[in-house]
Order: structure tokens, then C-alpha cells, then sequence
């Protein structure tokens, strides 16, 4: 199943990090897929999706952590 996301089931040419966003106490409220060409690009993505006054959240590329955004951080 080369190319083929276990989760969702489609090929994907891009590829996919898992945002979640976190409450103050840094436990996961939700999730969703963001798929971009690279590191920088889903970072930002990241940053347009989460958008909110007290939201932070975590980007990951499978089991590595991409970027995160602590609660009261611009």
C-alpha cells in the first residue's frame, strides 16, 4: 500500500502532518490533517488552522515532532 494513507485510504502526492490542538493543560481537544510540500509550509498552515486567542498546538510528521505553539504565544 505504497502512497496510500493508512487512515483515510487515498494517495496523497504531498505529505501529511497531524495538527493537534492543545488546552491549557496541554492535553489534545482535536485533530486534523494538513498536507503541504514541506516543514516551513505546514507550519504555517498550522499556524492559519489554529488561529485563536489561547490555542496552542503541536504539528507532527508521523513520529516527529515538526513545531509547536505554547498557550499565550503569538
Amino acid at each position: 500500500m505504497l502512497g496510500k494513507h493508512p487512515f483515510r485510504g487515498d494517495c496523497s502526492a504531498l505529505p501529511t502532518y497531524r495538527l493537534y490542538r492543545l488546552d491549557g493543560a496541554g492535553k489534545i481537544i482535536s485533530a486534523e490533517w494538513v498536507e503541504a510540500d514541506s516543514d516551513e509550509l505546514a507550519l504555517a498552515e498550522a499556524q492559519t488552522v489554529a488561529r485563536g486567542a489561547g490555542v496552542s498546538y503541536e504539528l507532527w510528521d508521523r513520529n516527529r515532532l515538526v513545531g509547536k505553539k505554547p498557550t499565550g504565544q503569538p
